[in-house]
């Protein structure tokens, strides 16, 4: 089967989440992507736990498909200059500066290869006052004001992670290729985990700028102001989600619910708690009200809609048997539905001998 990315060859530099993840991408789409790791230790995410064997079941899931070499940047650089001059894309996560000091930033290596596509994912940026500041996905939740837009809780997800940093990452990848298929020139991509969190707030920067109506704490139409947006507590402890925005769908709540339909929030939660989540799973059954009970992670993986979609089809190889691999978002077409495996640390160190 052929996939779109064959033949493109992408040099992963980065480590933990959002790079590995946007490599992970690349792979599933056909690129050969190689991980240029630490000697004795590799990417930090192989010591986290738990564990499938010797690397962790984080490091296996965002690492499936992938090669490793390990090599000293500090001392051995020279030994990756083979690979670099036959690369596509590199990709690297480190604070702005750092691979300029290792003799392998962009300037030097477009010399090298001037067809390179080469992709720097940090948290601020290549400039800016922040750019040397160490932070984190909550961090960039905050400083870019999308945590003062609902209850101030850590979310349950690493949104600039992923959608700030990895998904642009591969978007932008793409794009790059595309064009050095026009004039064979390679680029350097800034990818700024802050920054890609904006796109979130489209409407709240509309409101502001037309309007004048900044938005705070829970009080705008998707963030927790409405009564027709809202996460409800049920007798038995559990949580119906509650998104009956149009005004029919509205109706049908209300008239499930049997309420008026100009009841508050207080209102709503009071007869939401009155039953349980069984109970209004059954009231909902067959009716456009827009309500869903929040599942478990554990739930959702055995969830019937989700295994008939086929996203857990795909399986990633370990020491202790075949896991479930990452569900990532590229087509089936464009994939291959063989297991694979994930790369030991230096276990591809021929690559530095051609």
């Amino acid at each position: 089967m052929s996939r779109p990315l064959e033949g493109i060859k992408v040099l992963d530099f980065s480590t933990l989440l959002p790079g590995p993840l946007a490599t992970l991408l690349l792979a599933e789409a056909g690129a050969e992507v190689i991980k240029i790791e630490r000697p004795g230790s590799g990417d930090e995410m192989r010591s986290y736990t738990p564990r499938v064997g010797p690397d962790s079941v984080n490091f296996a899931l965002l690492n499936r498909g992938k090669r490793s070499v390990a090599v000293d940047l500090k001392n051995e650089k020279q030994k990756i200059f083979p690979l670099l001059r036959e690369a596509d894309v590199l990709v690297e996560q480190f604070r702005p500066g750092v691979m300029d000091r290792l003799g392998l930033g962009y300037e030097t290596l477009k010399d090298l290869n001037p067809g390179l596509v080469y992709c720097a994912i940090t948290g601020y940026g290549q400039h800016g006052p922040r750019a040397q500041v160490a932070a984190h996905d909550l961090n960039y939740a905050a400083e870019s004001g999308l945590l003062s837009l609902g209850a101030p809780v850590v979310p349950p997800a690493l949104i600039a992670d992923i959608a700030g940093g990895a998904y642009p990452a591969v978007m932008n990848i793409l794009l790059a290729l595309r064009r050095r298929e026009r004039d064979g020139r390679g680029c350097k991509l800034d990818i700024s985990m802050s920054d890609n969190l904006f796109t979130f707030m489209y409407w709240a920067l509309g409101d502001g700028q037309a309007a004048g109506a900044w938005p705070g704490s829970q009080d705008a139409l998707v963030t927790g102001g409405s009564p027709r947006y809202q996460v409800y507590r049920t007798k038995d402890g559990r949580h119906v989600a509650a998104a009956p925005l149009e005004d029919r769908f509205w109706e049908n709540f209300c008239a499930a619910l049997a309420i008026p339909k100009d009841s508050r929030i207080e209102a709503v939660a009071k007869r939401i708690s009155e039953k349980t989540s069984s109970e209004w799973r059954e009231v909902f059954a067959g009716k456009d009200v827009c309500c869903a009970i929040v599942a478990t992670v554990q739930e959702a993986f055995a969830d019937p809609h989700f295994r008939a979609r086929g996203i857990f089809a795909h399986q990633v190889l370990t020491d202790a048997g075949p896991l479930t691999a990452v569900p990532v978002p590229v087509a089936d077409a464009f994939r291959d539905p063989a297991p694979a495996g994930y790369p030991r640390l230096g276990a591809d160190n021929e690559l530095l001998h051609r």
